[in-house]
């Protein structure tokens, strides 16, 4: 009877999962407004200055009036620049996948039974880091110079004619954005690679695996997640780059992105309509492209 009276009396819900979600909010809320200030603020701010038009009084400013034909008239002028911004940056990132792949291979797996080397390649492989990307950009195109070491060399063989320039070229546009980019590429492949299990390697091997399809059906298919974070972190921010096709550095007329017509339309024509039209159609076609790559790949869960 008294246990049936105990069953039958009403039990106070507990209040602590409430609480948690309360915390886990106030712990979120941060975050939260970072968002709201540093991206979802921006990112609208951006929209409505594309759909501006010039000021009927032609002083010069622009005026909310939902002009869709900025985004019409940018890409139908800079089309040139835009295409070639992703060939660049697929060009940049294909490069760096075939550089390092190799090199965090052997970090990551030849070099795991010794772990001083191990960390020493590591460094050198972070060392660029700790130089700015501007003045890694200009040493370069010191290097790549008419008067410098490897056009002149290039030259005394009789590799390149006389009147053959390196700097202001597409070919040195793609060089410098696959080295600036290749530590972005190196690092994701490390870290997959260095947690591979040896075992499967060898099980290949038992089972009369050459390394040639060992390579190709097992650790392939096992580092593909480092494969699409790296690609990832390389070709985004290669194909938004302006500082490698500046002429200021590495680039020229001829090879100019779609990032130099951005900073060019915004600093100095001050045509701030027309450079957030092309930010968003830029950021509109990574996405797409980004998306259907991520999909395809299998690996969902990195969107």
């Amino acid at each position: 009877m008294a246990m049936t009276a105990f069953a039958g009396a009403p039990t106070q819900a507990e209040p602590a999962p409430r609480r948690q979600s309360k915390i886990a909010l106030v712990l979120l809320l941060p975050g939260i407004l970072y968002l709201v200030l540093f991206f979802i603020v921006p990112l609208v701010s951006l929209v409505i200055t594309s759909l501006e038009a010039p000021a009927p009084d032609g002083s010069g400013t622009f005026q909310y009036a939902f002009n869709w034909q900025n985004y019409v008239d940018s890409v139908g002028t800079y089309s040139t620049q835009i295409f070639r911004s992703f060939l660049y940056a697929l060009l940049a990132t294909v490069f760096a996948l075939l550089f390092s792949y190799p090199l965090a291979y052997f970090i990551g797996v030849k070099v795991r039974k010794w772990p001083l080397l191990q960390s020493f390649m590591l460094i050198l492989v972070i060392a660029p880091f700790f130089i700015s990307f501007l003045l890694r950009t200009l040493a370069w195109k010191t290097i790549l110079a008419d008067e410098g070491p490897i056009v002149t060399s290039l030259k005394a063989l009789s590799l390149l004619g006389p009147q053959t320039h390196i700097t202001g070229t597409p070919v040195a546009v793609v060089f410098g954005l696959t080295y600036n980019f290749i530590p972005f590429m190196c690092l994701p492949l490390y870290t997959t690679l260095e947690r591979l299990d040896i075992r499967y390697l060898e099980a290949s091997s038992d089972l009369y695996g050459t390394p040639a399809s060992t390579f190709w059906r097992v650790t392939i298919p096992l580092s593909l997640p480092g494969i699409v974070s790296g690609t990832l972190l390389t070709f985004i921010p290669a194909a938004g780059d302006y500082v490698n096709a500046s002429q200021e550095f590495l680039g020229g007329a001829s090879s100019s992105m779609i990032g130099n017509v951005i900073q060019s339309n915004f600093l100095v024509q001050l045509n701030y309509p027309a450079a957030a039209a092309l930010s968003i159609v830029l950021m509109l076609v990574i996405l797409i492209i980004v998306g259907s790559y991520v999909r395809r790949a299998g690996t969902d869960d990195l969107l």
